[in-house]
């Protein structure tokens, strides 16, 4: 039948029968089963006449056609009618122990007030807005405000640089920029407002610079410089929603591709919310009155789906984390878990490998007993995190989901819930596909794997709602990335194995993507930016595992005849990318070599650079296709020579 009744009614963990109800009738009519969530999860203006029209080619789908709704309303104006003072948001700022409590009444206020602002200084529906900002309740209404008045936001990471920043405004052709003065974080001051100063410089489509305060220092204010807090005062407390039609794009969020530029995935309005809302719910067991702690930054896709819609659209109330794992100390986040009292914890394997190295005492110093579940992002998580996070942190007691999904999937595609009752969680593996997601495994010739015990390249086979429909203002970009290489399915770039019992383990991604700290980076992107050096022509970067981030960037560098000053340069490079991408790209090694392996054609084998720096080299395989194979020896000798001088 229905899927619950929405927020008001949802139904808890699923009895016997339900969920395999719920599955097969996903599977047997997909498109009946969203239509059904739909009614009973959002408040529609008017409603949709058909559920999803499939598209062609592949990647073309849409959903909810013909119906309007507002995602503001959904997330705020139908909670504040039945609990206004219920709480929204917790802010847990980065001063340690001074949580700010914020209700649904007070967001909903915030949010209006902003709009209204933004409105005032002429934003209006269609418009981009670019949010640069630390994670806090202004952060949350600022994308809030934008989807009430129907003005499209792309939130950019408050730790990018100012060109990366740029790079994005530019891009999406942003009107304003919406910052705080200052950032803080780990106890240390980010200068934010000068970040933007420097990166609108050259982004003649900005008007105007929203500054509101985080911190009581002043910073410089020029002629585009609108102080937030103060206009928002003289606002009223009262906007109009805008009504939105389910197709109507909501977000913008930039990531990495395998070229160098960076690609705007464009999400739209019902499909996104219901998707969002509806994993928060079932995959994470979150029932009402519980507290739900993502500590996810609000600048990446884990931040919007499961910090900021997901839970609001659902009535949660949500933790925002501003600061960092280790700050004040390696207890931060169990301090935070026994203060708010939280009973869903979803964080990254990063973290959770970082403070592994600290040992368990740092745990097991606060009372962890409200926990019910445990969520891993990001990345596939190891085994050793996966038994540490489960058994020291969670007691053995809480259920351990491991997800998978991306930044284009909207939300949670595989994960260990929703599952029958007390169905089997098997060790760092996302297992179970979520109700419609149907994955398929292909295998180097386009094929369908069949059977179980078997690894491929992991496709999705049929579209859902949270579904990216297009990279902005490259759509043929879109079709070639997810939907070229397996005519018919989405690729996700990742290979998987599904195991004798048809669970999915993801081994990560096959292309020239890197995953630091949950961070995709394209290997192109840090190329790039080196290759401003002027004494450094070529540079070929791979990813290596790393026992904190999961994986470290390693370059490989040649550098022009007679460059004195080796380690100089090297120092240089590591700036360059930090000032042009963001510091957690710049790479771990630099290693300088005569030349790099190229085939015939020119291009550059980072296969063999990858087996160089992961050890593998009695395995070199196929080098016949090298333009001259004794380069292979030569880099492993520089290899061996750069790790004996580093070890010693």
């Amino acid at each position: 039948g229905v899927l619950g009744a929405g927020p008001a009614g949802a139904p808890g963990a699923l009895p016997p029968g339900e969920y395999r109800a719920w599955k097969e009738r996903a599977a047997r009519d997909p498109a009946g089963f969203w239509a059904d969530a739909a009614r009973g999860w959002l408040r529609w203006d008017s409603p949709f006449h058909t559920a999803c029209q499939p598209g062609s080619p592949a990647g073309s789908a849409r959903w909810f056609l013909g119906g309007r709704l507002n995602v503001s309303v959904n997330c705020l104006d139908q909670h504040v009618e039945k609990s206004p003072n219920r709480v929204a948001l917790i802010w847990e700022r980065d001063e340690p122990g001074t949580a700010v409590h914020v209700t649904y009444r007070e967001l909903l206020d915030l949010t209006c007030r902003l709009a209204n602002t933004l409105k005032k200084y002429g934003i209006q529906k269609g418009d981009r807005v670019a949010i640069y900002m630390s994670v806090s309740p202004l952060s949350v209404a600022a994308m809030l405000a934008c989807a009430r008045i129907g003005a499209v936001h792309t939130v950019v990471f408050a730790g990018f640089s100012a060109e990366s920043l740029a790079g994005r405004i530019m891009d999406s052709g942003c009107k304003a920029v919406i910052t705080y003065n200052q950032g803080v974080r780990g106890g240390r001051t980010i200068e934010l407002k000068a970040t933007v100063d420097e990166a609108v410089k050259n982004c003649p489509s900005i008007r105007h610079v929203f500054v509101a305060q985080r911190t009581d220092n002043k910073v410089q204010m020029g002629d585009r410089d609108i102080p937030l807090e103060e206009e928002m005062t003289k606002a009223d407390s009262i906007c109009t929603p805008e009504s939105m039609d389910s197709e109507d794009v909501l977000f913008m969020l930039y990531t990495s591709g395998s070229t160098g530029k960076p690609k705007g995935i464009v999400h739209t309005q019902a499909g996104y919310l219901l998707y969002a809302a509806l994993t928060h719910k079932y995959v994470f067991d979150y029932q009402q009155g519980d507290v739900f702690g993502c500590v996810a930054d609000i600048g990446w896709i884990t931040g919007h789906s499961y910090v900021v819609y997901g839970p609001l659209c659902n009535g949660a109330t949500s933790v925002l984390f501003e600061s960092t794992p280790v700050y004040p100390d390696p207890g931060r986040y169990w301090e935070v878990v026994q203060r708010l009292k939280i009973n869903q914890f979803y964080g990254a394997p990063t973290a959770i490998r970082l403070l592994l190295n600290y040992g368990e005492e740092w745990v097991k110093k606060y009372d962890r007993s409200s926990l019910r579940v445990l969520g891993s992002v990001g990345e596939p998580i190891n085994k050793e995190a996966w038994q540490w996070f489960y058994e020291v942190v969670g007691e053995g007691r809480c259920a351990l989901v491991d997800t998978w999904w991306q930044t284009e999937t909207g939300g949670i595609c595989i994960a260990p819930r929703p599952s029958e009752e007390k169905a089997e969680i098997i060790p760092a593996m996302a297992m179970r596909p979520f109700f419609g997601i149907v994955p398929v495994l292909m295998d180097e010739n386009g094929e369908v794997i069949e059977g179980n015990d078997v690894f491929g390249a992991l496709c999705i086979a049929q579209p859902w709602p949270g579904m990216a429909r297009t990279i902005h203002g490259d759509h043929q970009r879109f079709i070639d990335a997810y939907f070229k290489a397996y005519p018919g399915y989405y690729f996700t770039g990742d290979g998987a194995y599904r195991s004798q019992k048809g669970y999915y383990q993801i081994t990560g991604r096959m292309d020239d993507i890197i995953n630091i700290s949950g961070h995709r980076l394209g290997t192109a992107e840090i190329e790039d930016a080196m290759a401003d050096h002027p004494e450094v022509p070529e540079t070929a970067v791979v990813g290596y595992p790393h026992k904190i981030k999961g994986e470290g960037a390693f370059a490989f560098i040649v550098l022009k005849e007679q460059t004195p000053h080796v380690d100089h340069i090297k120092e240089e490079l590591k700036t360059i990318v930090a000032s042009k991408i963001a510091k957690y790209a710049v790479p771990d090694h630099i290693l300088v070599v005569k030349r790099l392996p190229k085939t015939r054609s020119g291009k550059i084998m980072r296969r063999l650079l990858r087996k160089v720096v992961t050890e593998q080299s009695s395995n070199m395989g196929d080098v016949t296709t090298l333009d001259d194979p004794s380069v292979v020896k030569e880099i492993l000798d520089a290899y061996q020579k750069y790790k004996e001088k580093s070890s010693s």
